[in-house]
């Protein structure tokens, strides 16, 4: 792993929890802080930084909700060599709203694919909202130039936004610690709290998650839900591009690794074995939740000792639940459940000197899960979804002797990094059987030769590698800043232009050659653009193609040589020749269509018609309905159900839903002007709906580039209007230096 000091100043943590808690100690109360994966994480990420102990002055600041029992400490009590913890106090019912409320009783089941567990409360959001404005306040008290804010999981989803209006050149990172759903799961939320939760998140200039798929789900719903350009994994906002990735978490491989030969572990693990007659053991450890599969598991254990009575009495499974929110009634159901379960395998199977499972219904500590992941024969681990599960990568570290098997359910993140394991889907009972059966009679070599593979693995890949990773992607970011945000390969495009010998540039008006604007008629390309036009026109045939009419494009580029199509393709212009007109069909449908239209103007202030030689045009940018997306779709669908009298198209663009004949489009009249050379270099560059004409019927070598978001048949994606420009002054360069 590549080594690197960052920029860095401090590194300022923000998570739900603090992970310490203040002890009482003869000098007065102390911080003390927990030992788990995130904390070692930070700790290591914080060195990379160069926050040490010798240096105080960069301590780890970490912002978290704490009970209000602390607010009677001293504040000198919480600090130690390393850590500054931040306490975050907010009102009881406030709390209960948020945490109780959105957090576990809707974005946890709902994101776990449990919907039908799902609470949406309007009053939950609100305490949401207020909780995240709470945590905001205690970070921008905090918050100095250069520092790093790193945001954790998914009770603060608001946040990063929240600090980045508030700060603006903040750096961020936020990391989702659970799964991230498909957008069908998204779409269940209220409209507004997926926009306000999705660009929430996008505040920040790196965003975490453990897995591809949990990336390519995110990307879908920013797409969706925001419109925005997305182009290799980073999402393009006018100012900044936000980079999204998958750091897989993962564990302190040393401490598993070394931690099973301390003699309080071998003790215990023999302890376990006299206890259980030297039987065969299997193992799970889960904390009480319907997320983790655990009557599946059972039944699947069930079934084995169903159809493989051979292995009666010879093999235990040990099942321990850890206590978790036992006190609300879907968990007491779920433990009654677990509980009459065991009862009844037991009761079936058992006899007086053996218990096929040995359930308990607490909390480890560390020395009995070391023992009991070094004693067992297999692993089980079956969650019917889970973001990561560490659990899984605890016991590979643990088995330096290089035997066990592990079972993992394909619905856990691990599962896609520890493809050596037995992996199965956790609600096939059959398939759970058949690997519990396959994991305890593997040969030993074959046990070997699979966990030598995963504990590589999860040596390269711990969990200072995940922290180290994230850092990484900030330098990485700040490189990818300074060029075009664009998967078009722009030297071998130049290359390419500057070596053609006849070379056809296909452009659109708005939203590629000038910015969209909310008044059409005030939309102009910049001074320097239509110079970089002039000259290229002297050795390239460009074509601006628009939707615009005639007078208008005329006037707009009346004194650089370039062709001219208006209101797509129905009006062809060369230079220094007149009009002609590409579409001949008639206008009966004109009056019907602008009535529909009318009646949308009437309900929709700011809304207006334009009226074209062969279009009408429904422009609703400035209209300020709630749901005037919905309403545009309404008028397209109500038109493109009316019978005219020849075939229409109606097209949603940008703001607009437009009428036009059928016979004539950008495409056709692209492959018109084509046909009519042989040209070698061919790119046509557009941002709308109609453009997808255009990139459909050029030949597949064109290169053809969408302008900003939305799906394409394009080849390649340019973020940001702005950018055009630069790509045709370095065209327009090549040919200089040429």
């Amino acid at each position: 792993m590549k080594t690197f000091k960052s920029s860095f100043k401090r590194l300022l943590i923000v998570s739900y929890r603090l992970p310490f808690s203040i002890q009482q100690t003869n000098e007065g109360p102390k911080l003390h802080q927990n030992s788990g994966g995130l904390v070692s994480a930070v700790l290591s990420m914080a060195e990379q930084m160069g926050q040490t102990q010798e240096n105080t002055a960069r301590k780890i600041h970490w912002i978290g909700h704490a009970d209000t029992s602390l607010q009677q400490v001293n504040v000198s009590a919480l600090e130690n060599d390393t850590f500054v913890a931040h306490p975050v106090f907010m009102d009881e019912a406030v709390h209960k709203g948020f945490y109780e409320g959105f957090s576990n009783d809707l974005i946890w089941p709902l994101f776990h694919y449990f919907p039908s567990y799902a609470s949406f409360k309007e009053t939950d959001f609100q305490s949401y909202q207020q909780a995240n404005t709470r945590f905001l306040e205690e970070l921008t008290a905090l918050i100095e130039p250069g520092d790093l804010v790193w945001i954790h999981d998914f009770q603060l989803m608001l946040l990063p936004d929240l600090v980045r209006q508030a700060v603006p050149d903040a750096t961020i990172g936020y990391f989702f610690h659970i799964p991230f759903p498909t957008y069908e799961i998204i779409k269940l939320l209220p409209r507004t709290w997926r926009h306000k939760l999705i660009n929430g998140i996008i505040g920040a200039d790196v965003v975490g998650f453990h897995t591809t798929d949990y990336v390519h789900h995110f990307l879908q719903s920013v797409s969706d839900v925001l419109d925005l350009p997305i182009i290799e994994q980073r999402i393009v906002l006018p100012d900044r591009s936000v980079v999204v990735n998958n750091f897989p978490i993962s564990i302190d491989f040393h401490k598993f690794n070394s931690s099973g030969q301390e003699a309080a572990v071998v003790d215990t693990r023999h302890e376990y074995q006299n206890l259980l007659r030297h039987n065969k053991i299997i193992f799970s450890v889960d904390r009480l939740d319907y997320t983790k599969g655990i009557i599946y598991r059972l039944q699947g254990f069930e079934w084995f000792l169903t159809q493989n009575p051979d292995w009666h009495n010879k093999v235990t499974f040990v099942m321990t639940v850890v206590p978790s929110r036992d006190k609300i009634g879907q968990y007491q159901e779920l433990k009654r459940e677990i509980e009459e379960t065991v009862g009844r395998i037991n009761g079936r199977f058992g006899t007086i000197g053996w218990r096929p499972i040995v359930y308990s219904y607490t909390s480890l500590n560390f020395t009995e899960l070391m023992a009991l992941y070094t004693v067992c024969d297999i692993a089980l681990i079956t969650p019917i979804r889970d973001g990561m599960n560490l659990v899984c990568k605890e016991f590979v570290a643990s088995r330096q002797d290089q035997k066990g098997v592990l079972i993992l359910s394909e619905l856990a993140g691990a599962a896609q990094e520890l493809r050596d394991a037995l992996i199965i889907n956790p609600t096939d009972t059959q398939e759970v059987a058949d690997a519990i059966r396959q994991g305890l009679t593997m040969p030993a070599d074959e046990q070997e030769r699979r966990m030598m593979y995963l504990r590589k693995h999860l040596q390269n890949h711990n969990v200072f590698r995940w922290s180290h990773d994230f850092l990484t992607a900030f330098n990485d970011r700040m490189t990818a800043q300074l060029h075009i945000e664009t998967d078009l390969p722009i030297q071998a495009f130049v290359d390419t232009f500057d070596e053609a010998r006849k070379r056809l540039l296909l452009l659109d008006f708005d939203g590629t050659l000038a910015p969209i604007v909310n008044n059409p008629a005030d939309a102009r390309p910049s001074k320097s653009l239509k110079n970089t036009l002039r000259q290229l026109a002297e050795r390239s045939d460009i074509v601006v193609i628009s939707g615009r009419n005639r007078s208008f494009l005329e006037k707009t580029f009346v004194d650089i040589p370039v062709h001219l199509v208006a209101e797509h393709g129905a009006f062809l212009k060369k230079p220094d020749q007149p009009w002609e007109r590409l579409d001949l069909s008639g206008d009966d449908w004109v009056h019907s269509v602008r009535s529909t239209m009318t009646s949308f103007v009437e309900h929709f202030p700011g809304s207006f018609i334009e009226e074209k030689e062969t279009a009408l045009v429904w422009h609703y940018r400035m209209a300020e309905a709630e749901d005037i997306e919905g309403q545009a779709t309404e008028l397209a669908n109500q038109l493109r159900k009316t019978l005219f009298s020849i075939p229409l198209s109606v097209i949603q663009g940008h703001k607009i839903v437009e009428v036009k004949a059928a016979q004539h489009s950008k495409g056709t009249v692209a492959m018109l002007i084509f046909d009519q050379k042989p040209y070698d270099f061919i790119v046509s560059i557009g941002d709308d709906t109609t453009d997808e004409d255009m990139f459909r019927q050029l030949p597949n070598w064109s290169y053809t580039i969408r302008v900003g978001a939305g799906q394409s048949n394009a080849r390649y994606r340019l973020a940001r209007q702005q950018d055009v420009e630069t790509i045709l002054q370095r065209m327009n360069d090549a040919l200089i230096e040429a």
